[in-house]
């Protein structure tokens, strides 16, 4: 255990928030992800929901300046009677530690696709639906 840091935050976790670079992407995904066939490292925080994941890793390290939107979700897939509710707490989260960052929606596949280029995924117990979400980091200054 450290000072100052979420215990959200095992040391898997955080020795790939060390590694991690400016403009490299991590996934938090919820328990409907497929993070194991997806991800080129995986971190398993299955206990856990995104909002307190996303939390913690955001009180660590900075979302990126240099791009329009930080923030990627998956959007809903046309015909699915969803209203991810979940994605209102992403953006409290966001504000409160950020400020005011753009989220992009993206289609599902294409999710996906840029998931499996991500540094990490971590996959969450999360059950909201849609709950998944890219982030972007930043420089630390």
């Amino acid at each position: 255990m450290l000072k100052g840091i979420s215990p959200v935050i095992s040391p898997e976790l955080i020795k790939i928030l060390m590694e991690m670079g400016h403009g490299d992407e991590i996934c938090i995904g919820d328990g409907n992800f497929p993070a194991a066939s997806i991800a080129q490292r995986l971190v398993r925080l299955d206990g856990h929901g995104v909002t307190e994941v996303l939390d913690a890793i955001l009180a660590l390290f900075p979302l990126d300046t240099y791009v329009e939107a930080p923030v990627a979700l998956m959007e809903v897939v046309p015909g699915d009677n969803v209203v991810p509710v979940i994605w209102d707490e992403y953006k409290e989260v966001i504000a409160r530690r950020e400020g005011d960052k753009k989220i992009e929606n993206i289609e599902r596949f294409a999710f996906y696709e840029r998931a499996k280029k991500c540094y990490a995924v971590v996959a969450t117990g999360e059950s909201a639906l849609y709950a998944n979400i890219i982030l972007k980091k930043g420089v630390v200054k």
